[in-house]
C-alpha cells in the first residue's frame, strides 16, 4: 500500500509540474502574440527584408568636343518567378516550350531542354525566384521583355536588378588620365579626382530574402530614387589624343623602349589636349598599354631639356649675350676631380652661348653656370625655384610626383652639384613640369597651370566652369624670353633637333638624352626626350615626348623622341582651324573673275556659268588654266599638259589645282601625297619640271 501511495504522489507531482509548464508556455504565447507581437513581427521582417542601397548612374566624362570618354552602361540580373499569380497552368503549359527556346537562342549558354527543365522544376517546387542570367545588357533585356509569358512584365514573373558598369568607348586612349574609381581600389585619374561629383546620390530599394543569400525586390519601383551624377567635360581632344597615342606607340615598338609618354598643351590656356602614357607589357614585349601616368607621377633626372632652365637663370640674372664665347676645349672638363664629357666632340674649342645650346654641350652649359654662380650657388638654385621646379604644380589629377631641386644646405650637396645640376642631373622633375616651363616661354613668360577639365554639367546645364589659372605672371624678363626663343629655334634650325621643322611652319624646342641612374649608378640605358612648341613664330601648342630605355642602338632625343613631336605637330596642323588663314576678304567674289583656277573641263563650264563669264575658247583636254584677261569679268581657257607631264615622269606645276584633283592625279601616278590645309594647291615640295619616281613623297600646301 505504501508503495502504491508513493507512486501516486510522484505521479501527481509530475502532473502538476506539467500543468504549470503548460500554463507557462500558454502565458508566454499570449505575451508574445498580444503584448510583444508587433516587436517580434518587426524583428522577423528585418531578417527577411531590408532596404538595399542602389547606386546612382555615374556621370559621363566627355572630351572637349563632346565625345564620350567614359560612361556607365546598365547591366541587369534577370530572374523569373514562374509561379507568379498571372501565370496559370494553361499559360505555362502552352508557352513553356517557346519561352525555353527563346532563352536558349538569346543567351546561348544552355539548350532549350535545360531551360525547360529549370522552368518545370521551379513551377513544381513553388520556387518564386530563379536567376536566369547575370550581366545582361540593355539591348538583350529589351528583347527578353517580348518573350512569351515574360512579356506580361511583373505579372509574367519577370524580375530585374540593375547594376552599372563603367565603360571607355575609346578603350586605351588616355585611359590612365581618365582613371578609375571603384571600391577597394585607390582612385586614380579624373574618375578619382572628381569621384564625389560623378558619383551622384544612391537610392533605396526594399528587398526580400528568398533562400540562403538570395534577395529579390519586393516592388517594381525604388523606395528612394537615386540621383544621377554630374557630367565632366575635359580639355582632351580625342582626335589629337589618337594621333599622339599612335605616334608614341609606333616609336616605342620601333625602338623596343620600356615606356614613354606624350603631353600636348595649349599655350594660352594650359589646356591639356592629349596625354598618352604607354608601358611595355611583361607577358608580350611587343605590346604596350596605359598602366602608369609617367607624365604626372614620375619625377626623373630630365637631362638636357633642363638646360633651358639653366640658360634662363644665367641670362635673366646677368643679361649675357648669346654671342658670348665659352671655351669648351675637346668637350671634356674637370669639376672637383670629376670629369664631364660631351656626347660628341665640339665643332670648335670655343663656342658661343647660342651654339652651346644648339649643340647641347654639357661642358659649355656647366662652365657658363659655374662662371656666374660658383660663388653664390644658392642664387642659382633660388632662380630655379622661382620657375616652380621645386614644388608640385597642384594639378587636378591625383598622384603628382614630388620634384626635387637640390639645395646647397642639403647633406648631399657636393662640389660637383652645381655643374651637374646645370645640365639636368642630381634633380628630379616630372615631364609635365618641364612642359609647363617651356610653355611659359612660348607664352611670353606667363606660366599657366596645366588644366584637364573645362566644366561640370548637370542635366545639360553648366554647374561650374574652370578657367586658366596663372602660376606666375612673368617668370623672367621679356628680353630673356626673346633670347630663350632664339636659342630653341636655333636647336631645330642648326642644332641637335635639325630636321624637326614642319614644312608648313617653324618649330622651337630642345632635345634631351639622359643616362638612367639606378641606386646612384648610371647604367648603359638612356631616356630620350624632346620638348618644344609650334609654330615658333606664333606658338599655339607645347609638346613633350619622353622615350625611356630605347634598345635598338639609337637613343638621342632628336632621333628617337623628336620624330614623335614632328608627327604630332604635322597632324595637329593639318586638322586644326587655328592654322588656317581666313579666306573671306569681305569682297564679293562673284563680281571678279579668279586669277587662277585649275580643274576639269566640265567643272570649268560650271564656273563660267556661275560667274556669267562670256568668253570661252574651245580647247580640248582634261585640264585647263583659267586666267583673267584685261577685263576682270572675262576669262580665257588655256590647255595645260599636267597629265602628259606626269606620264613622262616630270612634275607639272600644280598651283591652283583643287586638292581632290591633285590627289587623284598624283596617286594614280604612284606618288605618296601629303596634304596640309584645305583649298587649292599653293606650294608643292617637288618643283615643276623635276623628275620623279613611283613611291616618291610629295607635300602639298593648300591655300
Amino acid at each position: 500500500m505504501e508503495n502504491k501511495k508513493d507512486i501516486l504522489s510522484r505521479a501527481y507531482i509530475v502532473y502538476i509540474l506539467m500543468c504549470v509548464f503548460a500554463v507557462t508556455i500558454l502565458y508566454r504565447i499570449c505575451v508574445i502574440q498580444f503584448k510583444e507581437g508587433e516587436h517580434w513581427k518587426a524583428r522577423a521582417e528585418s531578417l527577411t527584408t531590408k532596404l538595399v542601397e542602389i547606386e546612382a548612374v555615374r556621370g559621363n566624362i566627355f572630351d572637349a568636343n563632346g565625345n564620350l570618354l567614359a560612361t556607365s552602361l546598365p547591366y541587369y540580373e534577370v530572374a523569373v518567378d514562374i509561379n507568379a499569380p498571372g501565370i496559370d497552368d494553361k499559360l505555362f503549359n502552352s508557352k513553356k516550350d517557346s519561352l525555353a527556346q527563346c532563352l536558349s537562342d538569346l543567351f546561348k549558354d544552355k539548350s532549350k531542354r535545360e531551360y525547360l527543365r529549370i522552368l518545370k522544376s521551379a513551377r513544381s517546387s513553388g520556387d518564386n525566384y530563379v536567376v536566369l542570367k547575370r550581366n545582361v545588357p540593355y539591348k538583350d533585356l529589351q528583347a527578353l521583355k517580348k518573350f512569351p509569358i515574360l512579356r506580361r512584365g511583373r505579372r509574367g514573373g519577370l524580375v530585374t536588378l540593375q547594376t552599372n558598369k563603367r565603360e571607355r568607348p575609346f578603350k586605351m586612349l588616355a585611359a590612365r588620365t581618365i582613371g578609375l574609381s571603384r571600391q577597394g581600389v585607390k582612385p586614380v585619374g579624373l574618375e578619382g579626382a572628381f569621384d564625389t561629383i560623378l558619383l551622384g546620390t544612391p537610392g533605396k530599394r526594399l528587398m526580400q530574402k528568398i533562400a540562403g543569400d538570395v534577395w529579390r525586390p519586393i516592388n517594381d519601383e525604388f523606395e528612394v530614387e537615386p540621383k544621377d551624377g554630374s557630367d565632366l567635360y575635359t580639355t582632351i581632344d580625342v582626335n589629337i589624343q589618337d594621333v599622339a597615342s599612335h605616334a608614341l606607340l609606333k616609336t616605342l615598338v620601333k625602338n623596343n623602349a620600356s615606356y614613354g609618354c606624350v603631353v600636348l598643351m595649349e599655350v594660352k590656356t594650359g589646356e591639356i589636349k592629349a596625354i598618352a602614357n604607354l608601358t611595355r607589357n611583361q607577358k608580350d614585349s611587343t605590346s604596350y598599354s596605359e598602366n602608369l601616368n609617367y607624365a604626372i607621377g614620375y619625377a626623373t633626372e630630365p637631362g638636357s631639356t633642363f638646360k633651358l632652365a639653366s640658360m634662363l637663370a644665367v641670362i635673366d640674372e646677368y643679361n649675357i649675350s648669346l654671342e658670348e664665347k665659352v671655351f669648351v676645349g675637346d668637350g671634356k672638363a674637370m669639376f672637383s676631380n670629376l670629369e664631364m664629357k660631351d656626347s660628341h666632340a665640339p665643332e670648335t674649342p670655343t663656342l658661343t652661348v647660342q651654339r652651346i645650346f644648339e649643340t647641347s654641350s654639357n661642358v659649355g652649359v656647366a662652365k657658363l653656370v659655374t662662371k656666374y654662380f660658383s660663388k653664390e650657388p644658392q642664387k642659382f638654385i633660388d632662380k630655379l625655384n622661382s620657375f616652380h621646379l621645386d614644388r608640385k604644380l597642384g594639378i587636378t589629377i591625383p598622384g603628382e610626383a614630388t620634384p626635387r631641386i637640390k639645395q646647397t644646405k642639403n647633406k648631399d650637396w657636393y662640389g660637383t652639384s652645381l655643374p651637374w645640376i646645370s645640365h639636368g642631373y642630381e634633380s628630379l622633375v616630372t615631364p609635365i613640369q618641364t612642359l609647363t616651363l617651356y610653355n611659359a616661354i612660348a607664352n611670353g613668360g606667363k606660366m599657366i597651370k596645366p588644366r584637364f577639365v573645362k566644366e561640370i554639367q548637370r542635366n545639360g546645364k553648366t554647374v561650374k566652369k574652370f578657367e586658366a589659372e596663372v602660376i606666375a605672371e612673368q617668370i623672367v624678363k621679356r628680353e630673356t624670353v626673346a633670347k630663350a626663343k632664339k636659342l630653341m629655334e636655333g636647336v631645330v634650325k642648326n642644332g641637335s633637333g635639325k630636321g624637326l621643322n614642319v614644312s608648313a611652319f617653324p618649330v622651337a624646342g630642345k632635345t634631351g638624352t639622359a643616362k638612367i641612374s639606378k641606386n646612384g649608378i648610371y647604367e648603359k640605358t638612356y631616356q630620350a626626350s624632346f620638348v618644344g612648341y609650334f609654330p615658333a613664330d606664333n606658338p599655339l601648342y607645347t609638346c613633350i615626348v619622353i622615350i625611356n630605355s630605347p634598345s635598338n642602338g639609337i637613343y638621342y632625343g632628336g632621333l628617337v623622341a623628336g620624330p614623335v613631336f614632328k608627327e604630332i605637330a604635322e597632324k595637329v596642323y593639318s586638322g586644326s582651324l587655328d592654322f588656317i588663314q581666313p579666306i573671306n576678304t569681305k569682297q564679293n567674289l562673284l563680281t571678279k573673275a579668279p586669277e587662277v583656277i585649275k580643274s576639269k573641263g566640265a567643272e570649268l563650264d560650271k564656273v563660267c556659268k556661275a560667274f556669267n563669264l562670256p568668253e570661252k575658247n574651245g580647247i580640248e583636254g582634261d585640264k585647263y588654266v583659267v586666267r583673267s584677261s584685261g577685263d576682270s569679268t572675262k576669262v580665257v581657257l588655256v590647255e595645260t599638259n599636267i597629265e602628259s607631264s606626269l606620264k613622262k615622269g616630270l612634275m607639272p606645276n600644280l598651283q591652283g589645282l583643287s586638292a581632290k584633283d591633285a590627289l587623284f592625279l598624283l596617286e594614280n601616278n604612284g606618288l605618296n601625297v601629303k596634304l596640309f590645309g584645305v583649298g587649292t594647291v599653293k606650294k608643292q615640295s617637288l618643283e615643276a619640271g623635276k623628275k620623279f619616281n613611283k613611291g616618291d613623297k610629295i607635300s602639298l600646301i593648300l591655300s
